[in-house]
This record gives structure tokens, sequence and C-alpha cells, in this order.
């Protein structure tokens, strides 16, 4: 086969006319010839931090769609689908995995349950993780959440990372907003990369002392307009990630989005593909060819080296993707699931309390930190009621698990006026979430998530809504553009109709349980300080 374009050189750092080869997936020669057409050839994106599941796409229905964006590869932390499944869940991924030309590279998710402080559906320890790391399907030991465990040597956690060392595999991070001493005696430890970081001088003082920054761009978390000064200060040192991406923003755009962006706004064109493309290769030692002689031929034609458009995407020299269809197909998969639950009624969602004061989750759009106000109960009698007026309205998480009570609290920043959303997507142990403004609606849109044993559903006096996600109760294994629209329609719906003013609430409420993320969260057990780290109390 041969490909005849404006090649882009990441090793030179120059674009010029050229012939490709390729024989048996293979690159065999690159000609510089006098003139080619305006398409532009260069390596794939890649994607260095992702839950693939929180796309609420199996992995085959996730490359359908991301290497229309020019994707090649993932490196996917499958810590989602481990909470509810354990290893089972891993072997899952790994395998409808393989069912597709995209390169998945998975990791060995290193904090399974999350904390002690909520109920997850599985555990895997560290024996579990020397057997996971003995695996060429396993690249890393993925994302060190219990940065607490690291910093206080708990035994555990020190094997976890021992066994990563000793398969020589790096070590991803995850410590939002650590810095100083504490930050460098975490990386000393051996973690390489934090995907967290959600300013520039917390950024620029993790590298400076060895570590590596993912500027991360997803449904949610957006730190790209604070960490992209980065590429003027050290390019070598970064990667591009969208972490945790829901599917109508999958269908827009995937890390061809952030390159056309950097690059438009000035940074350097090879600083921001090298970031793009090259690094993440060499950091995780990944099969991924890098338009060299001998490389697979893992590569995509875009329009032009601002927009990113892509024209073409070939991954082992063959066409996937062009830009009307993907050229691949795959066959269904069995869902694989653990649901354990009973229908609720309203009374389950009241809070009582003779007591004045709470303290109220506070959401921040854009962000999966939370802040902690402080505000005056409203209540009749002694029955806690949504302050719709103040935006503060009902929170609960219900073990999904087992029977149990479910946990309530208030929160602040969601807008809803009317009517409860819900989420069997809660990171990261997916219990079932909900906000909303009263205990009938509430519990509604909880039974419709109970109802199909996962996914996410929108209520109000008049209307139901249910995107059903069998797979783990937080995947569906349809077409993903079509669960990207359905997702789409319930994202208006808690907008346009239940008066969110979230840029993305789904995803938001998605965190709202992940306790180890700061500051004031909600598990199935109660409300958590992600600061003290321990249960505090929510009337006073």
């Amino acid at each position: 086969m041969i490909i005849i374009g404006q090649f882009v050189d990441l090793n030179t750092r120059s674009v010029y006319p050229a012939r490709l080869e390729i024989r048996e997936g293979r690159i065999t020669s690159i000609t510089s010839i006098d003139s080619a057409p305006d398409n532009y050839i260069l390596p794939g994106f890649v994607d260095a931090h992702i839950h693939i599941e929180s796309s609420m796409l199996i992995p085959s229905q996730f490359a359908k769609i991301a290497v229309g964006h020019g994707t090649v590869a993932t490196v996917s932390d499958p810590h989602e689908i481990a909470n509810v499944l354990g290893m089972k869940g891993v072997d899952f991924m790994i395998d409808d995995a393989a069912k597709v030309p995209l390169k998945f590279f998975f990791g060995a998710p290193s904090c399974v349950p999350p904390t002690q402080f909520e109920t997850s559906g599985a555990e895997i320890n560290s024996d579990d993780i020397k057997s996971l790391l003995a695996r060429t399907e396993i690249k890393y030991l993925a994302e060190m959440m219990n940065y607490p465990g690291v910093l206080h040597k708990d035994p555990e956690v020190l094997s976890k990372i021992q066994h990563a060392k000793d398969a020589g595999k790096p070590i991803d991070g995850h410590a939002p907003g650590l810095i100083g001493e504490d930050a460098i005696n975490y990386i000393n430890a051996g973690i390489a990369t934090d995907h967290e970081c959600y300013s520039y001088d917390e950024a620029k003082h993790k590298i400076d002392n060895g570590m590596k920054v993912l500027i991360r761009e997803g449904s949610a978390a957006k730190n790209y307009e604070a960490l992209a000064p980065l590429f003027n200060y050290r390019p070598d040192q970064l990667m591009f990630c969208s972490d945790d991406k829901h599917p109508d923003d999958l269908m827009l755009g995937h890390i061809n989005k952030l390159v056309s962006r950097a690059v438009k706004e000035g940074y350097d064109l090879f600083d921001v593909l090298i970031a793009a493309c090259k690094n993440p290769v060499e950091h995780y030692g990944l099969e991924v060819g890098q338009l060299r002689i001998g490389d697979p031929a893992d590569f995509i034609l875009v329009n032009s080296l601002q927009e990113f458009d892509v024209v073409s995407t070939y991954i082992n020299g063959k066409e996937v993707s062009n830009q009307f269809d993907c050229l691949f197909q795959i066959s269904k998969a069995k869902p694989i699931n653990q649901f354990n639950c009973a229908a609720k009624k309203s009374e389950h969602f009241e809070m009582h309390t003779s007591l004045d004061n709470c303290k109220v989750i506070q959401a921040l759009d854009g962000e999966i930190i939370t802040k902690q106000k402080t505000v005056k109960v409203k209540k009749v009698n002694d029955k806690v009621v949504a302050d719709v007026d103040q935006d503060v309205i009902t929170i609960s998480v219900i073990n999904r698990y087992q029977d149990a009570p479910p946990a309530t609290a208030l929160i602040h920043g969601f807008g809803l006026t009317k009517g409860a959303i819900a989420s069997c997507v809660g990171h990261d142990t997916h219990n079932i979430i909900a906000v909303g403004c009263d205990e009938s609606s509430i519990a509604k849109a909880v039974n419709l998530i109970i109802e199909n044993k996962g996914g996410i559903s929108a209520v109000d006096a008049t209307k139901e809504m249910v995107l059903p996600l069998p797979f783990g109760g937080i995947m569906s294994g349809e077409d993903g553009r079509l669960v990207g629209e359905k997702y789409a329609e319930l994202d208006r719906f808690s907008k346009e109709v239940l008066g969110s003013k979230l840029g993305a609430p789904y995803m938001t409420l998605s965190f709202m349980a992940l306790l180890v993320i700061p500051d004031l969260k909600l598990s199935d057990k109660g409300l958590f300080s992600g600061k003290d780290f321990d249960f505090v109390d929510t009337f006073f």
C-alpha cells in the first residue's frame, strides 16, 4: 500500500511531501518527494488516561467512534467495572477490546474499593495486582488514588506499588491539590504521573520534582485552560487525556479537539503533537507506531494542521475509519452485571432533624472537586425540605449491591427547580446517586435505575426517561451514536425542563460520591470530608 501526502515528521520537527510504503501492516519506506496532496500524514492520537466505562459504551462500541477522531490507542484504567465485578470485569474489558482494531492498553486497578467508607461490588488486593501485572495486556499500575496510604506507608498500598516496580511497569498517580513535601514523598514512592492537577503552580511543582502531567479535558473536569501554559515550560513532560468522557461529548471529538485548540492558541505544533502522539507511547511502552520505518502503520490523515479534522485513520496498515464511516464491524456482547437492591419508597429519602444548620455539598461546574457551604435548614416541622429558591436540594446515594437505607444530604449548584435525575454511574463504586427537589421524584428516578439494573434517568411530574446500561450497570452495548443521542436527550431534559445550569449535569453527578476528591462528598454510608478523610455530621 502506498500513501502520499504532507508528512509531519515529529523526529525532525518538519513537514514535507512524502511517499509511504506499507507492507504487512508495517512501514517499509518513507521517501521525500517534490509534491503531494494537502492531506497531512501524522501519528495517531493517544488518550493517555481514560476510563472507557465513563463513555457509557463497552470498548468495542467506544472504538467505533474514537477512530473517527484519529484516536489509535488509549491508556485505559478499568477500575470502574472492577469496582462492580472485580477481576471478572477487567477480563470483560480486555476481551471486548480485543474484538476491534483500536489499541486498548489497560492498567491494573490499584484502588478497588477506593476507600473503606463506601460499599463496592468487589475487591482487588495486592495478590490480584501481582497477577494482573504479569499479563502482557496490562501495561501499568493504574492511578494510585489512595495517596494517604502512600504517605502513611500502608503495607497493602506499598505492596501494590512494589509489584509494579518488580514488573518494570509505570505507576499512575492521582493526587489533586497535593503539593510540598507530601507531593515529593508521593512522587518518590514511584508515582510517575498525575492527571488531577487543577492549577499551573501545582502541575509545575510536580513536574519540577520528576512527575509527568496529563492535561485533562473531560466532560466534567476541565483543566486545559489552567495547564496549557506548561507547553511554554516543559512540553516534554506533558500528555493529553480525557479521563471521563460522556457519549455525547465523544461524538463531537476526542484528543483531536485538544490538539486543534492548543495549536490555534499558538503553542508549538510539534510540542503539541508530541504530547498527543509520542509521549504516551514512550512513557507506557505501547506497541503503537510513530511513523518510522519498521513501525506498525498506525497513522492518520487530517485536512489541516489547525483544525485536525480526520480524513482517514489507519491501524496496523488497515484503514479503520474515513470521514464518513467506521470501516470495521463488531459482534454483540453478552451483558455482565451485579445488581441486588429492591425498589425504594419516597419515605426512604426523607431527612428529619431538630437542628437548624447543615453542611451542604457545593457542586462546581466544570470541576469534580466540591466545596462546603453552611446553610440554615428549611423544614416543615422537623422534616427537611428542598429550598429551591436557594438552589439547595436533596442528594442521595443508594447501595446497589445489597438492600440498605439510602444516605441523604443536601447539595447546592445543580439548579434543579423540579423533578429529579439519577444515575448508576457514580464514581468509583457505582452505587446509585440522585439529586432532586422532592422525595417522590427521587424515588421515581432511582426506581427506573433499579428496574433496568443500571442506567441514567430523569423525571418530573409528567414524564419519566431512562437510558438503560446493562453492562455492569454503567455501560451500553448499543451503537455509540444511538447511546450518545439518548444521553443528549436526557441531558437536554435535565437543563431545559428541570432547570439545571451545569454544563454536564450527569457527569457532575457521577463525581458527587467520589470520596478521594475533596472536599465534601456523599457515599452510601454518609456525608464525607475529603480533607479530614472521615465522615462528618450533616446537621449541627
